[in-house]
């Protein structure tokens, strides 16, 4: 897979418009989206474990520690830290725990992130679960990362967040009925979930400079 071109994007954001206004909304506000787009390798899926569960600043602050101790983020290096170099950057000892077991899933062949990359959808996200560490809302955000259109990341709240303003509604959905409803949405869920994302990014910045970037 590589990088959704920005045709294909806007036929698909042009097919979400119709099957839902909610997002014809977003498609105005915010174009074609960014595409969260990166390699298919193990730093990617490291980091998604590191920015899990908390602020996107402090897991931000933790992956430069990281970085900075290690040089280079690759499973040879995460396998060759000691636990007390990787906790010193911040990293949970369940985290660690993960990005040891991934690592050691990659080089061992059990995951192999090229196969990945190239498999059918099912068949990657298989793989991907049966690592220990990576669970399907890791599985769905890599996928999406490499580039697929209808992967989608169960259970996201910033998505659920961001439809319900768009739809001006009071309440999120629970996670099963919104995973109900973008079955409406395929084969572009990813393509909504980046519209949905991009949205509320936007929309938060705007707050943001309003408030005086306070």
């Amino acid at each position: 897979m590589t990088r959704p071109t920005t045709e294909a994007l806007t036929e698909a954001c042009e097919h979400l418009a119709t099957c839902d206004p909610v997002f014809a909304r977003a498609h105005e506000s915010v174009g074609v989206p960014d595409w969260r787009y990166g390699a298919p390798d193990y730093a990617v899926i490291a980091r998604m474990i590191a920015f899990q569960q908390i602020t996107t600043k402090a897991a931000a602050t933790i992956w430069g520690r990281v970085e900075a101790a290690l040089g280079e983020v690759c499973t040879a290096g995460i396998l060759g830290a000691s636990e007390e170099t990787l906790r010193g950057c911040g990293l949970s000892r369940p985290k660690i725990r993960h990005l040891r077991s991934i690592a050691e899933a990659v080089e061992s062949g059990a995951l192999d992130l090229d196969r990945v990359h190239s498999a059918e959808m099912d068949a990657a996200r298989k793989e991907l679960i049966a690592v220990k560490g990576i669970g399907p809302w890791t599985a769905d955000l890599f996928l999406l990362y490499c580039g697929r259109l209808d992967a989608w990341p169960s259970g996201d709240v910033g998505l659920m967040e961001s439809y319900r303003l768009l739809s001006e509604a009071d309440t999120r959905h629970e996670s099963k009925a919104f995973d109900a409803l973008a079955n409406e949405w395929r084969p572009y869920r990813g393509v909504a979930a980046h519209l949905l994302w991009n949205w509320i990014n936007a929309e938060r910045a705007k707050t943001y400079a309003a408030d005086g970037g306070g």
